[in-house]
This record gives C-alpha cells, sequence and structure tokens, in this order.
C-alpha cells in the first residue's frame, strides 16, 4: 500500500473521528446554548430597560447600571456573599478534607459512621431550612429546650432573629449540607492514592501526620482545586435555604446578592435592575472561575503519578 493511500485512509478516519466528536458534543452545547447563554442574552437586555414583569419593558439605557454604583443594599449584599463565598471556603475545606481521608480508610467502623455523615445529602434543600427552622424556634425549638433542660438557659436565644447571629447561623447550615458532598470527592481521591507511596513514607520513618501532610495533601491537590471551584462558585448561588429560613432578614442580615436579585425582580417588580444584578452576579462568577483556573493550573491537568 502506497504513502498517498496510508495518508488518505487516515485523513478520512481523522474526519470521522472529528464528526463523532462533533455528535457526541452536540447536545450538550444546544443544552448549554438554550438555558445558558440566551437567557444571559436576555438578562443582558433587560438590564438596559425598565419592567415590572407585566406591561412592556421600556429602554432606558445605562440607568440601572448607574442605579447600581450608588444602591447600598446591594453593595451590602455583595459584601455578604464575598464573605459567605471566604467563610464557606474555610469552614467546609478542612473539615470535608479530613472527614474524605477518614472514610476512605478500610476498617467497618468507618463505612458504618459514613452512612450519618452522608445524611445530609438524602434531604431536599427546603426541607433541611424548614428542619432547622423548627429546630432554632425561639419559642418551642428543641435546641432552646435541650439548653433549658441542662440549665444552660442564658445561651438559649432567637438564632435567626438576631442580626449579630443569623448570618453565621446560616452560614453553618450550608456547610453542615454542603461538608459531605466535598467529603465524598476526598474519599474518592483519597482511595486513588497508590498504598505503595505510604509503604515508601513509612519505610523513610514517617508517622500519620507526617504521611498525611507529605503525601495525602499532594496527592489531593486537583480534588482539592475542584472542591474549592465549586466551594466559591457555589457561594454565588446561596438562595433557596436562606429564603426558607430568614427570607434575607432579619433585616439586610441575611440578604446576599442571590437573595437581593430575586427580592428586587419579583417581589419589588423590578425585573429590569434585578437583570442587571443577575448580570453582575454571572459575570462575578465567570471571573472567579476564570481566576481559580488560571492560578491553579488545573486546566494543564498534568499527572501526580508520573514516574509510579
Amino acid at each position: 500500500m502506497s504513502a498517498s493511500i496510508q495518508a488518505s485512509q487516515a485523513s478520512k478516519a481523522a474526519q470521522r473521528a472529528n464528526w463523532v466528536a462533533v455528535l457526541w458534543t452536540t447536545p450538550a452545547l444546544v443544552f448549554y446554548v438554550i438555558f445558558a447563554l440566551v437567557p444571559m442574552l436576555i438578562a443582558l437586555y433587560l438590564s438596559f430597560t425598565e419592567w415590572n414583569g407585566l406591561s412592556p419593558e421600556t429602554w432606558v439605557g445605562l440607568k440601572n447600571w448607574i442605579t447600581l454604583l450608588s444602591d447600598g443594599v446591594t453593595g451590602h449584599a455583595l459584601l455578604l456573599t464575598i464573605e459567605m463565598m471566604i467563610l464557606s471556603w474555610v469552614i467546609q475545606t478542612p473539615l470535608s478534607l479530613l472527614l474524605g481521608v477518614f472514610m476512605a480508610g478500610i476498617q467497618r467502623y468507618r463505612a458504618v459512621l459514613s452512612v450519618f455523615y452522608f445524611i445530609p445529602l438524602l434531604f431536599s434543600t427546603v426541607a433541611i431550612g424548614l428542619t432547622w427552622q423548627s429546630i432554632l424556634d425561639p419559642n418551642f425549638g428543641l435546641l432552646d429546650i435541650l439548653l433549658k433542660t441542662v440549665g444552660l438557659s442564658s445561651l438559649a436565644k432567637g438564632w435567626l432573629g438576631d442580626p449579630n447571629l443569623a448570618f453565621y447561623v446560616i452560614l453553618a447550615l450550608i456547610s453542615w449540607q454542603f461538608i459531605p458532598f466535598h467529603a465524598l470527592l476526598y474519599l474518592g481521591g483519597a482511595r486513588q492514592i497508590p498504598k505503595e507511596i505510604y509503604e515508601a513514607a513509612k519505610l523513610d520513618g514517617a508517622g500519620r501526620v507526617q504521611q498525611f501532610f507529605s503525601v495525602t495533601l499532594p496527592q489531593l491537590k486537583y480534588t482539592i482545586i475542584t472542591s474549592t471551584t465549586l466551594i466559591l462558585t457555589g457561594s454565588l448561588t446561596y438562595f433557596d435555604l436562606i429564603w426558607v429560613t430568614t427570607q434575607g432578614g432579619p433585616g439586610y442580615a441575611t440578604r446576599v446578592l442571590p437573595l437581593q436579585m430575586y427580592i428586587t425582580a419579583f417581589p419589588n417588580q423590578s425585573v429590569g435592575y434585578g437583570s442587571t444584578l443577575a448580570v453582575l452576579l454571572a459575570v462575578f462568577g465567570i471571573i472567579l472561575s476564570l481566576l481559580l483556573l488560571r492560578f491553579t493550573g488545573f486546566t494543564k491537568m498534568s499527572s501526580q503519578l508520573e514516574g509510579l
């Protein structure tokens, strides 16, 4: 067979492979265009209009964006969102990492405990919000009843009604809900670490703590990056749990940017300005994701097991 014929067949095979790749990616592309790109473009258009959701929209140009620059409530919501994003990472990352590594062990009791750790993953966010709202109720909530029973009445208070506590209570509930998910990521990552690395570390005299910092953490680098990206970008979408428990109150204590966007667009019937907040939220999330990918080197996808 001549070289020209071989080259022609190789070219045809490459074209078939390209067409197969296109066919496989087309459904995802169509889904993205319909449910992500088109709504974002519509929101961008509405951000330049004034609309109450019923009557025809009115083009107002940059009015909504100028209002955004001087809106103290939105600025406060943005700061709360950033604070929640940072504190969510600080709380969830170490706890989920330790929990995931612990559950990766082969002991049977760890598997039994894992069943209880994953319980929050079984419930919907609304169910979790309603349950904790009842538990934290200052009048008949289970938590305050237990505190009074054991003689700690001074600690009983309106957990969700105190402006100084509500934000941190919500933060704790969100962490309780999502730590099992991130622990599952670390569980899968820890179980993929070759045992030979730990055996080599033992031969070098490394104890369990030293093995964790010199072997486990480096091998979980990309799992940590993935979890971090999900936590930080996911913090920009917290809405349902906050809405069910506090509706952004008391006052503006828990009104993060997604909640401010919803309240502005629908209860306040200002869809145009609400769309401006939606675009702001989307742009903030995109920039955050790009920065994470850029500075973590995650897109390189280099192997951590090279040479083994």
